[in-house]
């Protein structure tokens, strides 16, 4: 079985601990190590699937169609590997399967309680499928002493128990703030945070310590005197101009080389940063910049967006040059010509959202790329938005729209009621539950011969991952493609159409699924890296 890393926080939310577990999690690959990274979550929710961008941000979806917490994206980032239902469970989730097992019998009459029965399955959930990994790093969600997060908490340290201390580590992430009318960081909240876990049952073997100034060596001694670890496991974690700096300056200031001594690791290969290296070569010392536009609804959360920014920063490192984005709320387009906030910019996204508001605005956003040649990229919902924005003005079908919000004269957008995945038929109702009910995970394509997407892929077959629940409507492409909007990509079955473009456009290019979930710093997504460098084209045209 392989050997766990449980890596909590405290003081505030928020301080990065799916990014400084992610970024350990491949300072260990870098050392040759096979590691795979879990998020235990404390919400009631069963996932994030029914909640709102503003409350949690992007929802993230793996291969096999589970929604999922975020920091998912982040490991996967990061390492490469790919994450799976098995890889995010809620408290909601957890509770559901003890009363199911409680209302089949299984527990053969005994009282219910979080402990054993909630603690234990969450135990199970933590080692599953671990045996052929060397390294398992698991996040817990929230704060210590969050009431929510306490069953988990509590499974944690019974592991901790169970395999012994030279199978586990708890690494700890803490705030370490500066009173500027003091003129001072302080340690105290870290002691305090360290107090609670330990009156859990949990000792941290690593501080990891965010501040925005470095913390001094008596800083550094003090906190491991009052925490009880040794003072070269106070780990600062500093700000960073870009995250992908994080798997270096950790190693820097031996984060892996102490995790690795908890285990009683000594002779362990020093990790390959190289590619690393390169990675923020390029984002520190571009050889240009371009603007994108990005037209969305979330925009007061930036991380409703995360795996999209993150996308299209490694377009920018595929074309050595910098992507400022413009985060534009489509709602103006509704109130202000778009062109005052589009005219300077080289490429314009719409990206995937749900619901009707700001829909005009973002169709606004589709019909000025269009008219002035602006490199255009739209995902799922930014599809749809081109569909009806193309049927409108160039099909000249007044009254075209979607189903999702209400009934259109000419609905080109419409829920999708069945679907094959694999061999299996998935069938949808209107009207039936949310969650977990879209066209989920990852599913082929087909790429028309001698389309701009063909070119871009560099070949005819690909797999991409969904999250919609409405399609583009077949009934209307014959009348798309008389005005040049033609379908580029199809389900294997030749029923839902992939990818859409204009072929006499500089890049005008939709598609249904997420390819910004399947982008890596070191391997940038094609159509990300494709769209900047029309991006970098347009630049120099202006």
């Amino acid at each position: 079985m392989a050997r766990l890393i449980f890596i909590t926080g405290g003081v505030v939310s928020s301080l990065g601990k799916g990014l400084a577990s992610a970024a350990l999690g491949a300072l260990l690959q870098a050392r040759g190590y096979r590691v795979r990274l879990r998020k235990l979550d404390p919400y009631l929710n069963v996932d994030p699937g029914t909640m709102s961008p503003f409350q949690h941000g992007e929802v993230y979806v793996t291969d096999d169609g589970a929604e999922t917490d975020l920091d998912l994206g982040h490991y996967e980032r990061f390492t490469g590997v790919p994450s799976a239902q098995s890889d995010n469970v809620t408290s909601g989730r957890i509770y559901q399967r003890v009363i199911e097992r409680e209302r089949r019998g299984e527990y053969l009459g005994r009282t219910v309680q979080v402990i054993p029965h909630v603690t234990d399955l969450i135990k199970e959930f933590v080692i599953a499928g671990t045996d052929d990994i060397d390294f398992l790093l698991c996040e817990i969600g929230g704060t210590v002493g969050d009431i929510e997060g306490l069953p988990f908490f509590e499974a944690i340290r019974q592991l901790g128990n169970d395999l012994g201390h030279r199978n586990t580590c708890f690494v700890h992430l803490t705030l370490v703030p500066y009173i500027e009318t003091a003129g001072e960081l302080k340690t105290k909240p870290t002691q305090h945070s360290v107090k609670e876990l330990r009156s859990i049952g949990i000792q941290p073997d690593i501080l990891l310590c965010r501040s925005h100034y470095p913390i001094p060596e008596e800083d550094r001694r003090k906190i491991a005197l009052f925490c009880n670890v040794s003072p070269a496991c106070v780990i600062p974690g500093l700000d960073l101009s870009t995250i992908y700096e994080a798997p270096m300056r950790f190693h820097e200031q031996g984060l892996d080389t102490q995790v690795l001594k908890t285990f009683g690791i000594d002779d362990a290969p020093l990790p390959d940063l190289s590619h690393w290296q390169w990675v923020v070569e390029r984002v520190k010392n571009p050889e240009g910049e371009v603007k994108i536009a990005v037209v969305g609804k979330y925009m007061q959360v930036k991380d409703s967006y995360k795996s999209l920014s993150e996308a299209l920063t490694h377009g920018g490192i595929a074309n050595n040059v910098q992507v400022h984005m413009e985060w534009i709320d489509s709602e103006i387009f509704e109130r202000d010509d778009a062109a005052s906030f589009l005219e300077d910019v080289d490429g314009i996204l719409v990206p995937g959202g749900f619901g009707e508001r700001g829909t005009e605005g973002k169709i606004r956003a589709v019909r000025f790329a269009r008219e002035h040649n602006v490199p255009f990229f739209g995902i799922c919902y930014g599809l749809h938005m081109a569909v009806i924005e193309g049927a409108r003005d160039l099909a000249g079908l007044e009254g075209a729209g979607t189903t999702e919000n209400g009934h259109p004269r000419h609905p080109v957008i419409a829920l999708m009621t069945e679907w094959t995945k694999g061999n299996q038929l998935e069938v949808r109702q209107e009207g039936g539950g949310l969650g977990g009910t879209m066209r989920l995970g990852q599913y082929p394509a087909v790429l028309a011969t001698g389309s701009r997407v063909a070119e871009i892929y560099g070949g005819l077959e690909i797999v991409e991952r969904h999250r919609h629940r409405y399609e583009v409507n077949v009934g209307y492409l014959r009348q798309l493609a008389e005005h040049g909007f033609v379908v580029s990509g199809w389900s294997p079955d030749g029923r839902l159409p992939e990818i859409m473009e204009i072929s006499d456009h500089p890049w005008f290019i939709g598609v249904q699924f997420h390819p910004e979930l399947k982008s890596r710093p070191f391997l940038p997504h094609p159509l990300f890296a494709s769209f900047i460098a029309a991006a970098v084209r347009q630049s120099r045209l202006v």
